[in-house]
């Protein structure tokens, strides 16, 4: 795909209403997570509260993702894809009135964080289906043969949102406090909502008649049987997983590279700025060939990334460190984003996306709590390093264990 080919593809009117509508809605889901970090850690002073919101949401969105491709696939997807947006609305609405210093008066801090781990939950079961019904509707708003782009313009959009969510929710704080916040999140996902209404209706693509275990079970049985497809997502899975430096990144600003808010932001921006970046190279330069031996390579390359971030005591070279293993993960996000596409028959798009959903998506949260434990029994450094050594060893057995992953080209 060249430069003209990845703009062209936006001249599709059903995709560009599709493209607007997920950088909106996004947009608004970053700065609600980012908002809520900040409205607990100032209720309660007490940094185990916010890693618990990880959990609140993983648990139900993990539980259900399997089940969820099924009714994806079963389902009228742009119908699907309206109602779970708009639940987001509901729920962001709820914890708009719950951050009113109203409520606050009336019933105190206590029932404030009861409403917002439980509202936070609910928004776990929404996302169990609301992600995969974004990821399957790809393949049907855009021709086969520009699939690959279509792809890699998403995952632009979708790290270019995130960026934008978190940087703008802290200035919102700044300027109109927490429920001045909800107010903008609300609006957000509603437009989001409007652009999504643009689109046609997407027909189920499951008999009805088929029963639910089997319909589920199919879809595994699908993924663990693509080699490919497996060792991409899995791949995905463990470099998040063990190699979440990210959750330490307050610790090692703080009490090892010494270094104030400022610092600290940057540190925290640096994978989102090279993710976007490669992402964004990828989109219009795409990689020709070899690009399952370039997703092993970048996964390993992340992992020494990740060892050098957590060894160094040098705030520049921790930046650079963070800002290169973001570029790593940029080509892992391309190059796996495009195998699930390109791999997964219409049929099964909705249970195979859930379960690259339950692969992917809730492994931030649940690396952020392993972040957490290992700290706390290894010590920060070497659980940093030793989820750098641990993302290596995955990619040596993925090595061993899937070469047609290692071979494939498309």
């Amino acid at each position: 795909m060249n430069k003209a080919s990845a703009f062209s593809i936006l001249k599709i009117p059903e995709f560009r209403n599709f493209i607007i509508g997920r950088f909106v809605f996004n947009m608004g889901l970053r700065m609600m997570s980012t908002l809520v970090a900040w409205w607990l850690y100032e209720l309660t002073r007490d940094a185990f509260y916010i890693g618990m919101v990880g959990l609140a949401e993983a648990i139900p969105a993990i539980s259900l993702a399997l089940y969820a491709g099924f009714i994806i696939d079963k389902s009228e997807k742009r119908k699907l894809l309206l109602i779970t947006v708009m639940l987001y609305a509901i729920c962001s609405f709820i914890l708009l009135g719950t951050s009113t210093h109203w409520f606050h008066n009336q019933f105190g801090t206590k029932l404030i964080i009861i409403f917002i781990y439980t509202t936070i939950f609910i928004t776990g079961i929404v996302r169990a289906f609301a992600g995969p019904s974004l990821g399957s509707m790809i393949a049907s708003l855009v021709p086969r043969e520009v699939l690959t782009s279509a792809s890699q313009v998403n995952s632009t959009v979708y790290l270019t949102s995130n960026i934008f969510g978190h940087a703008l929710a802290g200035f919102l704080i700044a300027w109109f406090n927490v429920t001045g916040t909800f107010i903008v999140i609300v609006s957000f996902i509603i437009i989001g909502w409007i652009a999504f209404t643009r689109l046609t209706e997407k027909p189920p693509v499951l008999n009805a008649e088929k029963k639910t275990f089997e319909a589920v079970a199919e879809g595994l049985k699908y993924v663990f049987s693509t080699k490919e497809i497996l060792g991409a997502i899995t791949l995905d899975l463990f470099a998040v997983l063990f190699g979440g430096a990210v959750a330490m990144i307050p610790v090692y600003a703080k009490d090892i590279l010494h270094v104030g808010p400022i610092g600290f932001g940057w540190l925290n921006a640096a994978m989102d700025i090279g993710s976007m970046s490669m992402v964004l190279s990828l989109t219009l330069f795409p990689l020709k060939k070899k690009q399952g031996l370039k997703l092993l390579l970048a996964v390993g390359t992340f992992g020494l990334c990740i060892i050098i971030f957590g060894l160094s005591k040098w705030y520049l070279l921790s930046f650079v460190a963070l800002l290169f293993s973001g570029v790593m993960d940029g080509v892992s996000v391309v190059i796996r984003s495009n195998i699930v596409q390109l791999k997964t028959p219409d049929a099964l798009r909705g249970r195979v996306m859930s379960v690259n959903s339950m692969f992917i998506n809730s492994s931030n949260e649940i690396g952020q709590f392993e972040s957490g434990l290992t700290a706390k029994l290894m010590g920060n450094v070497v659980s940093v390093v030793f989820g750098g050594c641990m993302t290596l060893a995955v990619v040596i057995s993925t090595w061993i264990k899937a070469p047609q992953l290692k071979e494939m080209e498309y």
